[in-house]
């Protein structure tokens, strides 16, 4: 999310005594920095990983109450700036990061808000001004759109603002190259779909499903030039939402095992499985954690919903080939593995399994090899390595790893104080909906 600009950070750092806005600024994105993408203390390994992250979280937390503290001491709603509304959003990215849900979208509410008082809606407003400042608030409009987008609270005039374009900065064409396909990858999510996965509208077809699917599959290159951790988003992203687009087809009783599209069949989220388990084999545990617990809940839906067709559908065994047991496999390994999973997310995963596959030996989660982290900023601030660019094509799988998970207790119970997130499609629902095959 290119949305700050190093240089003028710096200059403006040089105000922070002078000004209780910018100073509230740098409060709530120091923050953000400690609570949500997971950073680590110069000097930390990965043996202080549980006491890191708790230290991170009451700094964060510390810090964020001297942000909302100095937003009292000045009115910033009757004349927003671009930085009001920064700060509004790394508020709420903070507070999602403490599993505050409700009052992180309060606050995501306040920021769009905020940037529809400065008339971020109208693109004549994008012509005149300083070009930085008009280039950061293009940006975050659209940042704004993709994170209300993932809630399914869209706006209604998003087609009249253009898109950033990579001429507008040449030395960060990497970085805005990576945030458009990101964009691209939601704008098919529009008030269609919203008022489809709401149950609002019932104009839903195989025509407009096939057509989504089709729309994601292309959404992005073969082979993706960016970031490592632009990388990691964007193809975690693309399958998640492929996931969800499968789910309303299956809500809305439009799959078939018969059917010659295989997105409006049972077995697809296997397909989904196999290509976000070789998509992410490639990345590097920084490069997923620097997303914050959004992109392990987008992993843990996937998981979820194979897990429930794994359950409800025949599915042939052939040991010599790899099949969706290799892919669950492979997934609880990833989640088990990122900050955040192993305590929050596994437990439920392991539990499900349990409940609904109670005959397979399915695998133990192992530890993966680790990567090496280069520590890269460049999702938040533009930089002079911005430029640099890496493909990412097809990786190979990563080696299964299998031991017998039905020692592990979570399988008899979820830990304690694991989150309340629940699986995306409930097995009720499935088994009600696939005893009802609709060849259309």
């Amino acid at each position: 999310m290119p949305i700050l600009q190093r240089d003028r950070m710096h200059f403006e750092a040089r105000s922070v005594e002078n000004s209780v806005e910018i100073d509230c600024l740098f409060a709530s994105l120091c923050a953000f920095m400690m609570i949500q993408p997971g950073m680590r203390l110069p000097g930390s390994t990965p043996a202080d990983r549980s006491s890191t992250i708790a230290a991170n979280f009451a700094s964060g937390s510390i810090l964020l109450e001297e942000a909302l503290r100095l937003r009292k001491s000045y009115d910033y709603i009757e004349n927003p700036t671009l930085a009001t509304v920064i700060t509004s959003f790394f508020v709420f990215g903070c507070y999602f990061g403490l599993d505050r849900h409700n009052t992180a979208w309060f606050h995501h509410r306040e920021a769009t808000t905020l940037a529809q008082i400065m008339g971020m809606q109208e693109e004549t407003n994008y012509l005149t001004g300083d070009f930085i400042e008009c280039s950061r608030r293009r940006r975050l409009y659209w940042l704004l759109f993709i994170t209300e987008s993932i809630e399914h609270m869209l706006y209604k005039d998003i087609a009249t603002i253009e898109l950033p374009t990579l001429d507008e900065d040449p030395s960060d064409t990497v970085a805005i190259s990576g945030f458009i396909h990101l964009v691209n990858l939601f704008r098919p999510f529009d008030d269609t779909f919203v008022g489809l996965w709401n149950k609002s509208r019932a104009d839903c077809s195989t025509a407009w499903l096939a057509q989504l699917q089709t729309q994601l599959a292309d959404a992005l290159p073969r082979d993706l030039e960016g970031t490592e951790s632009q990388a990691a988003d964007l193809r975690t992203s693309q399958q998640w939402l492929r996931t969800m687009v499968w789910q309303l087809s299956i809500t809305n009783g439009y799959l078939s095992s018969t059917s010659t599209d295989a997105a409006l069949t049972f077995k697809y989220p296997i397909e989904i499985s196999r290509g976000l388990v070789t998509v992410t084999s490639q990345f590097s545990q920084h490069s997923m954690e620097v997303h914050g617990i959004g992109l392990i809940e987008k992993l843990f839906d996937v998981t979820c919903t194979l897990i429930d067709v794994m359950a409800c559908v025949p599915i042939g065994v052939n040991r010599l080939l790899t099949g969706p047991r290799d892919y669950l496999n492979q997934l609880l390994t990833l989640i088990s593995t990122l900050r955040g999973g192993d305590n929050r997310f596994l437990p439920l995963l392991l539990a499900k399994v349990g409940d609904a596959l109670p005959a397979l030996a399915a695998p133990m989660p192992q530890p993966l090899p680790p990567y090496p982290t280069n520590g890269r900023l460049e999702e938040i601030f533009d930089s002079s390595t911005s430029t640099e660019s890496t493909p990412y094509g097809s990786p190979l799988m990563m080696p299964t790893l299998e031991m017998d998970i039905s020692q592990h207790p979570g399988l008899t119970s979820a830990a304690p104080h694991a989150t309340t997130t629940t699986a995306p499609l409930t097995m009720g629902t499935f088994e009600t909906t696939i005893t009802n095959d609709h060849p259309r």
